[in-house]
């Protein structure tokens, strides 16, 4: 499991995640950044040429060794800098209100303790700060719903703790984040994994 999980998994999830659909998903999404970004699950570096120009420099939280060195070349290639600040989202070592914004893309399925991760986003995120979002999670449809729950324990276990089932504007509004915009749709692909919401939301204290 640990050559599946440290090898194996980063590399088939950067393939999945890499696709051009996905990266115009990831533009979008990472649109009205700027400043200091805190990035939970950094992974491959898939974000990075979705930044926009305001960013200034990215503080990647990824626990994956592998994921950091898929990342080397499209950091290499981007003209904005990433310091590698941690391993866990539910840990983030940073100062409170030291970062002007937070992203993350296809996280909030994985993180064992979510709640916990955003908590400590609110916290390391300045009053009025910006908190960006895309994920995947529960279809609105009560027929795909319905399967999603059928196939989240098998999903768990062969993506390392992924889940169909979660609502990420649920999670994200009851961390005590302000939704200020969201969208959701389909993308290509099986609908039980293909349910996709993109938002941006707002720290207010």
């Amino acid at each position: 499991m640990g050559w599946y999980r440290e090898r194996l998994l980063p590399r088939a999830i950067d393939k999945m995640c890499g696709t051009g659909e996905l990266q115009k998903w990831r533009k979008r999404t990472a649109a009205g950044l700027s400043g200091t970004v805190v990035e939970i699950g950094f992974g491959s570096g898939l974000n990075m040429a979705a930044y926009p120009d305001d960013v200034d420099v990215v503080l990647a939280v990824e626990p994956a060794a592998a994921g950091q060195k898929l990342a080397a070349q499209r950091i290499a290639a981007s003209r904005i800098p990433v310091r590698h600040v941690g391993l866990d989202g539910e840990s983030i070592p940073l100062d409170d209100n030291s970062c002007d914004g937070a992203l993350c893309t296809f996280t909030l399925c994985t993180i064992p303790d979510v709640d916990r991760a955003l908590a400590e986003l609110r916290r390391v995120v300045k009053p009025g700060g910006r908190f960006h979002f895309l994920e995947h999670g529960l279809s609105p449809d009560k027929s795909v719903a319905k399967w999603q729950r059928r196939l989240d324990p098998i999903e768990v276990r062969v993506a390392d703790g992924c889940h169909l089932t979660r609502d990420p504007i649920d999670l994200v509004t009851r961390a005590g984040f302000v939704i200020e915009r969201s969208g959701a749709r389909y993308t290509k692909g099986p609908k039980p994994w293909t349910w996709l919401t993109d938002g941006a939301a707002i720290n207010p204290s």
